[in-house]
């Protein structure tokens, strides 16, 4: 009950007062100039990230570093999904939570921690999503869900694909190891409002979104593989969808 009730309290401070700007802002500024110097990092077409209202950075999922990475790219608080294990203790919880992650049961309809991040984009702010759901490496991308796909439906905020390569080599132990670090960003995707889209349509949404962040991938050194030539035009109208 007390691991429940914690969670509770998570989503609704995702919901609510949000980041904590004093810790989000002083572990941001610490983390960059240590990403640029150790780690090379070098950040491409981070322009094209809307830096007003609702967006969302689909991304792939290669180290636990990709979240502070990627908070990197926008100058302004992002908020990440992350998985509900990491939340286990109060202090960890509440540091993630300060950072703007908030939980999810990965594997389920986790209609809280959707509603959660719909929350977010409503208000005009910026959330992370690995599609992946979890952490893939070596080789080429995993095969995302379609949760992606229902929330680019369920809000209509603009989605950019992003990749990242060159995390999955950087730790071994305990020892982080420098290594060049690239994130890539496409150009942003727009989706219209539904208000209830089916498994079908927001499967077909995300399978729209994944090749542009495998293009991404490819781009900046990546492996292809079988969704990379499916990117096409930045527009997708879903037929026999219900619009809100």
């Amino acid at each position: 009950m007390q691991s429940v009730d914690r969670r509770g309290r998570l989503l609704a401070r995702a919901r609510g007062r949000g980041v904590n700007p004093v810790a989000y802002w002083i572990v941001r500024g610490t983390f960059q100039p240590t990403f640029h110097l150790y780690f090379r990092m070098r950040r491409r077409h981070r322009e094209r990230i809307p830096t007003t209202g609702p967006v969302i950075l689909a991304s792939n999922h290669r180290s636990f570093l990709d979240p502070f990475l990627i908070a990197c790219l926008v100058r302004r608080p992002v908020y990440f999904v992350a998985k509900r294990e990491l939340f286990a203790h109060p202090v960890i919880a509440w540091i993630l939570s300060a950072l703007g992650a908030f939980p999810i049961d990965r594997g389920k309809q986790d209609a809280e921690a959707m509603a959660t991040a719909e929350a977010i984009l409503q208000r005009g702010d910026c959330i992370v999503i690995f599609p992946e759901g979890t952490r893939v490496r070596p080789g080429p991308l995993g095969t995302p869900r379609r949760g992606v796909g229902r929330l680019a439906l369920r809000t209509a905020a603009p989605v950019v694909p992003l990749a990242v390569i060159g995390t999955e080599d950087v730790r071994r132990g305990w020892v982080f190891r420098p290594r060049r670090v690239t994130l890539s960003c496409g150009l942003p995707l727009r989706f219209p409002r539904v208000a209830d889209p089916s498994p079908q349509l927001a499967k077909a949404v995300t399978d729209r979104i994944w090749p542009a962040v495998e293009h991404e991938w490819v781009a900046i050194g990546g492996a292809p593989g079988v969704h990379e030539a499916a990117a096409g035009d930045d527009d997708f109208v879903p037929t026999g969808a219900r619009a809100a």
